[in-house]
Formats: structure tokens, C-alpha cells, sequence
């Protein structure tokens, strides 16, 4: 299974695709490692005709977003609110008394933590 360092609730930029979802921004719905996919709020939506149940329940057509490559989304910051790489820095903390090592998101554009 593939690492991504983009994870649920980012806020990503699709940079390749389609015409229609070319530039749009949104928000993580999912990641999908073991496709290395993600699902972006409003980005690739797919009409979906769904058949009525036994129970009365009315079928119809529904919306629905579908997975898109990691590879054509990147991180937006925050501060900046443009695509940019994400990196990582380790750093040492002290919890409860104890050294720990801890990985730190950091924008490589801005060198600020995310």
C-alpha cells in the first residue's frame, strides 16, 4: 500500500484532468491507498440512477463523487491558497518526562507548519 501525504480534510487543488475540474479546489472526502485515490468534495461528480426498493423507497438519480488520482491533486495552503509540496520535519517533545520523536507537516513553499 502507497503513503500519501495527503490525508482526509485537506484542502487540495486538482492540477490535471478534465476541463470541468481543472483548478477547482475542495476538501478530502476520502483516501483510497490500496487505488492510490482520493475523493475531493465536488470534484468528478457522476450522475448515479439508483432502482427503487421493494419497500417504497423512489430510486432516481443522485450525485455522487468519484475517485480521482492522487497523482493530479496537490496541497493547498492555508496561508497562501495556492498548491504547493508537502515535507516533513522531525522535532523532539517532552511527554511526561519522557524525549519523543514527532513528524511535523510542513509546507515546502512557505516552511510553515500545517
Amino acid at each position: 500500500m502507497a503513503k500519501f501525504k495527503i490525508k482526509t480534510g485537506d484542502l487540495v487543488q486538482v492540477i490535471s484532468g478534465s476541463r470541468d475540474n481543472k483548478g477547482k479546489q475542495g476538501k478530502v472526502l476520502r483516501v483510497l491507498p490500496e487505488t492510490s485515490r482520493v475523493v475531493v468534495e465536488g470534484i468528478n461528480v457522476m450522475t448515479r440512477h439508483r432502482k427503487a426498493s421493494m419497500q417504497g423507497e423512489a430510486g432516481g438519480i443522485e450525485k455522487v463523487e468519484a475517485p480521482i488520482h492522487v497523482s493530479n491533486v496537490a496541497f493547498v495552503d492555508p496561508e497562501t491558497k495556492k498548491p504547493t509540496r508537502v515535507g516533513y520535519r522531525t522535532e523532539t517533545v517532552e511527554r511526561d518526562g519522557r524525549q519523543k520523536t514527532v513528524r511535523v507537516r510542513v509546507s515546502k513553499s512557505t516552511g510553515k507548519d500545517l
